[in-house]
């Protein structure tokens, strides 16, 4: 685990820190849009959780070159904190500890992106900072409750703004006395600029799009539920052109997969399509390379993921959510994801989906088809609760102007 030359590191300018797969995926669109607006800035990351590849395929440079390690960040479960430490947790958590020390004093500015844990390490750096709180929401429990050090780190006189996912939780923040939350939108909503012609299919076509996370092995499992749902949709209404597509990261049809489809008797087909000799016409198209044109162009979405559910309704799409064995899509996830994202989103079960809750799908599936009022119900949930595009932008020029106020007070 060897630093990584971070570009001229001894003056740089803002410095990311951020703890999962969606907080990198944020950083990386705020990094995106600074780039376009301000190229002279000299930018370095350091990600808490995994290898930070969503900042490097943007060029930046990483304090410490990290690696994925087995809960993806979801240590809150005990046999994945175990799994963890046992992979090499801890001399990992050390050495960015020291990197932020040592490297992090040297920005004029840190943004941390996430939860305390971010914020924490941006403490850490002894530098102002900008905090996104975009792993937490007021819509969870009605009024946000920051844990004592999360909001002892926010109120400090370092932090200079207080970046939150939604207008709701600025509201309530500022409530609570927190003058500096703002609400300058939801950056993942940026990553979604595809035209929806990249997928093909025509109007009689019913697309439902197949969200299956992108941890390993759990997305293996979480397709192979879905496959088994897209046969029950054909079976009860056999007279639609269903159109499913699978929106999965690389690496998510390897050996394990094909395991499963064996088992369920599904098989490749060639060129991703995947179907089962039960009935022909039953295909899922398997794309890692259209996942934006995939969401436009679905009726329905049938997610166990995070960030990309919090997407699709930001789109205005009806969400399914099948209950799954974790570590990430549990009950208590799919539950707390309803109370965040409202209206649009419908979880089937409460354990493990199985023959019973897959049947119960497809019939919801094909109720909220038929519901004329849905769509835009949804499409004003997704406003509320994730926002318009462009928070990518605004942030940018946030992070411009507390990057000129740090300047003005030296």
């Amino acid at each position: 685990m060897l630093a990584e030359a971070a570009g001229d590191a001894a003056e740089g300018d803002l410095l990311f820190i951020s703890n999962g797969h969606g907080e990198d995926l944020n950083g990386s669109l705020i990094c995106a849009a600074l780039q376009r607006l301000a190229p002279q800035l000299r930018l370095a990351a350091l990600p808490i959780v995994g290898g930070g590849g969503a900042y490097r395929r943007r060029g930046l440079p990483l304090l410490i070159q990290g690696r994925d390690l087995p809960s993806g960040g979801m240590v809150y479960q005990g046999w994945n904190l175990w799994r963890d430490l046992a992979s090499g947790w801890l001399p990992q958590t050390l050495a960015q500890i020291r990197a932020a020390r040592r490297e992090g004093q040297r920005f004029r500015l840190v943004l941390s992106v996430g939860d305390h844990v971010p914020l924490l390490f941006a403490w850490l750096t002894g530098r102002p900072t900008v905090v996104f709180l975009v792993s937490t929401s007021s819509y969870y429990e009605g009024r946000l409750r920051l844990s004592p050090i999360t909001r002892w780190l926010c109120r400090r006189e370092a932090v200079r703004l207080v970046l939150t996912r939604d207008a709701f939780t600025a509201r309530d923040l500022q409530a609570q006395g927190l003058a500096k939350a703002r609400f300058l939108g939801y950056p993942i909503m940026d990553a979604l600029e595809a035209a929806p012609a990249a997928v093909g299919g025509d109007s009689a076509t019913v697309p439902i799009a197949l969200l299956p996370g992108s941890r390993f092995p759990e997305a293996q499992a979480n397709l192979a539920l879905m496959l088994q749902l897209c046969e029950r949709l054909v079976q009860r209404a056999p007279e639609r052109c269903w159109q499913f597509e699978a929106a999965v990261v690389p690496g998510t049809d390897g050996p394990l997969l094909q395991q499963q489809l064996a088992a369920l008797g599904w098989q490749h087909q060639g060129e991703g399509w995947l179907g089962t000799r039960r009935n022909p016409d039953v295909r899922v198209l398997l794309r890692s390379d259209a996942f934006a044109a995939i969401l436009h162009r679905a009726q329905v979405v049938v997610g166990m993921a995070g960030t990309a559910v919090e997407q699709a309704v930001g789109l205005g799409k009806p969400v399914v959510q099948l209950v799954g064995r974790g570590p990430q899509f549990s009950y208590a996830f799919a539950e707390a994801q309803m109370r965040l994202l409202g209206e649009a989103v419908f979880t089937v079960g409460e354990q493990p989906a199985g023959p019973r809750e897959l049947d119960a799908a497809s019939g919801l599936i094909l109720t909220l088809l038929a519901d004329a009022d849905l769509p835009q119900i949804c499409h004003q949930c997704g406003l509320e609760r994730v926002g318009a595009p462009g928070g990518s932008a605004a942030i940018a020029e946030a992070l411009c102007s507390a990057l000129d106020d740090v300047d003005a007070s030296r």
